[in-house]
């Protein structure tokens, strides 16, 4: 019988239990290869990053009907200001092609012309529960909202609304019932801009019209806050003229998404470089050297901006990790790639018997001016590169880089011609040959967004909160112009292959043939899909024309109904939410169905397909502000170790704010 060692049975045990924690270790899932929806707030300046955090921030319980309106206008009024408008993806009847979208004005521009100030006060309206609608007037568009059983106008524009006699918010009808008798009793006063003028001087205007005059945005000399216009104006625009509605269509679904991987950094900065998204003579230039408290900007320091100015240019940057590992978290696609060898590149082709391919996608809350990319990389002995870019989701690709040979290369493409104007697109990478691979790959973009709706600090001590979540949520949007020719460097909604049935597409948009007819999008998700949010802007002609909101996930056997689009003459603009989505499902239909009595055409939609990241989640996000206190730099900087943190940064008298940046904490 032999003799049992107590001691090396433990020792052996101890070391057992070594190798299963090592081996335990080793099998640990890799950290999240993408943080979404990373958020930084300041306490001095409201969440407008999407329609919620703007309910949330400015529509508070036990609020009347008359102060929703009045948050709505404050909030167009605060976030916005008149100026030349930005270009984008839709079209009103004269050609112009400026920006409807409230949370995306907000957050991308901060200026932008009266038809988008009256669509951000309607969207909101609706959005806060109440009925709006908008009027097309002499050289001017306005909206309305109903609350209390009637109408009541509320101008974001030119920063004005109305008390009548029995002290309500006017609604047009008043104010023309104002004007009109006026204009008669002062007929020589009708069309004459000068002498409209003259007679508003030195508190000449408050002889006017009775509502007119009971009101405190007009100044002594009759101008209205923006500067941009005066009592005279408005004399013009309610003169009776030009006098019917008008649905001032817009798009809804953009919302702030900031999405950072290992090496990615966003900057944004209380400054601009001269850029902005109409410089390439799409439109007029923005007043980019505007400042707070003066010219069109003298009135926004008293609703609470404290930025010194509004047109901002921040910069977005990737260091794409060539650690094969830590890629596969980052790519939407990624095959046959590996390490290489001492002399080789660092992501090689693994096996040379086919392509090494990976695909980046490129998402951004703020729209591309322009951008470079830079390569480093090798190719092995006939080995070949090709670079391919996208900007609709995959569906196409265009080649804008390729290489063949042998040898050690560099290379920088000038990515403006393909990205300005855009807001997502994506990259595909093939490489060829048996140690073809890269050492290098930089991806650097130019951005425009609102120095208005960033976290600024004040002096004293400053609450800023950080937070992101979902951590684990990204979207996919289908955005353009339905027509079939649009200008230079816009999306038309036809790249995104819609099956047309009884549809026509036209210069107007997407147009009932006959009766009805379809226009169905197949949308698809690299993740797991949480909802769907969708719509359009439609003109009708009767209350029975619009187009039913349909999804299907079962490739059009069964449709389920999300709304309709329609019973409002002229038109409307409507979107809806649809969150019944089968588990697993990472492709939908989204059919828009139309049914026609008079007319109904789509001038603009928009779709977003909200889905979990494949390898996101949270890791710690490194928080930077830079700003200057009287002529000397001063920083702080902070490491958000979990989802949802608060801490304080303490500024002198009168900071100026310089930037914000966001980078994992690696």
């Amino acid at each position: 019988m032999s003799e049992f060692n107590f001691a090396g049975s433990c020792w052996g045990l101890l070391l057992s239990a070594g190798l299963l924690l090592v081996l335990l270790q080793g099998a640990s899932v890799a950290e999240p290869g993408v943080v979404s929806n990373i958020k930084v707030t300041s306490g001095n300046v409201e969440d407008v990053s999407s329609i919620e955090s703007w309910k949330a921030a400015l529509i508070k319980p036990g609020m009347s009907d008359e102060e929703k309106a009045l948050a709505v206008w404050e909030t167009v009024v605060k976030f916005r200001h008149q100026n030349s408008p930005p270009k984008e993806f839709r079209q009103i009847d004269d050609g112009d092609y400026c920006v409807h979208d409230a949370i995306k004005t907000f957050n991308v521009y901060g200026y932008g012309m009266c038809c988008c100030a009256a669509s951000n006060v309607k969207s909101l309206a609706r959005a806060a529960g109440m009925p709006a609608r908008g009027r097309a007037l002499h050289a001017h568009s306005l909206p309305e909202i109903f609350y209390d059983g009637s109408w009541h106008m509320f101008d974001g524009s030119f920063v004005n609304w109305f008390r009548n006699a029995d002290g309500e918010v006017a609604s047009f009808d008043d104010i023309f019932e104002s004007v009109s008798p006026w204009y008669q009793m002062n007929r020589d006063f009708r069309g004459q801009r000068g002498k409209l003028q003259e007679f508003m001087q030195n508190g000449g205007w408050r002889a006017g019209p009775a509502v007119l005059a009971s009101t405190d945005f007009i100044d002594e000399d009759g101008m209205l806050p923006g500067l941009t216009h005066g009592w005279h104006s408005l004399m013009a625009v309610y003169d009776g003229a030009i006098n019917h509605p008008y649905e001032f269509g817009y798009s809804q679904g953009y919302r702030v998404n900031v999405r950072l991987r290992p090496g990615e950094r966003l900057v944004r900065n209380w400054s601009n470089r001269g850029l902005h998204v109409n410089m390439d003579g799409a439109g007029g230039t923005p007043t980019l050297d505007g400042r707070v408290g003066e010219g069109y900007l003298k009135y926004a320091a008293d609703y609470g901006d404290v930025a010194p100015g509004r047109v901002g240019n921040g910069t977005r940057t990737w260091t794409v990790p060539l650690d094969a590992d830590v890629l596969e978290t980052c790519a939407l696609a990624f095959d046959n790639l590996g390490p290489g060898g001492l002399r080789e590149a660092t992501l090689c082709v693994a096996s040379p018997e086919r392509p090494g391919v990976f695909v980046l996608d490129m998402p951004s809350s703020y729209v591309y001016l322009g951008g470079q990319l830079r390569l480093g990389y090798t190719l092995g002995v006939g080995g070949a590169l090709r670079v391919l870019f996208s900007r609709n989701n995959g569906l196409d690709w265009q080649e804008i880089y390729a290489k063949t040979g042998s040898g050690e290369f560099e290379q920088r493409v000038d990515m403006k011609p393909f990205v300005h104007r855009l807001y997502d697109y994506r990259l595909r990478f093939e490489l060829e040959g048996k140690g073809t691979g890269f050492n290098m790959l930089n991806i650097r973009h130019d951005l425009q967004h609102s120095q208005r709706a960033l976290p600024a600090l004040v002096g004293g001590h400053n609450t800023v909160t950080f937070g992101a979540a979902p951590a684990d949520e990204s979207t996919v949007t289908l955005e353009g112009l339905p027509q079939p020719d649009v200008p230079r460097g816009m999306i038309s909604a036809l790249e995104y292959h819609p099956a047309l049935d009884g549809v026509e597409c036209t210069d107007k948009g997407f147009e009932l043939a006959d009766d009805g007819g379809t226009v169905t999008f197949a949308v698809e998700t690299p993740g797991d899909m949480r909802r769907l949010r969708f719509g359009c802007f439609t003109l009708v002609a009767t209350e029975d024309d619009g187009w039913d909101l349909l999804v299907s996930f079962d490739e059009g056997q069964s449709w389920a109904d999300a709304g309709r689009a329609g019973g409002q003459v002229p038109g409307i603009s409507q979107y809806v939410t649809f969150a019944e989505v089968p588990a697993g499902a990472r492709r939908a239909l989204v059919r828009f169905r139309g049914t026609r009595a008079g007319a109904a055409i789509i001038v603009e939609l928009r779709i977003d397909a909200d889905y979990a990241t494949p390898h996101g989640g949270f890791r710690p996000v490194k928080v930077t502000y830079t700003w200057d206190e009287a002529g000397e730099p001063r920083s702080d900087t902070h490491v958000a170790e979990t989802p949802g943190e608060t801490y304080t940064i303490t500024c002198g008298e009168s900071p100026v704010m310089k930037s914000l940046v966001v980078e994992l904490g690696e």
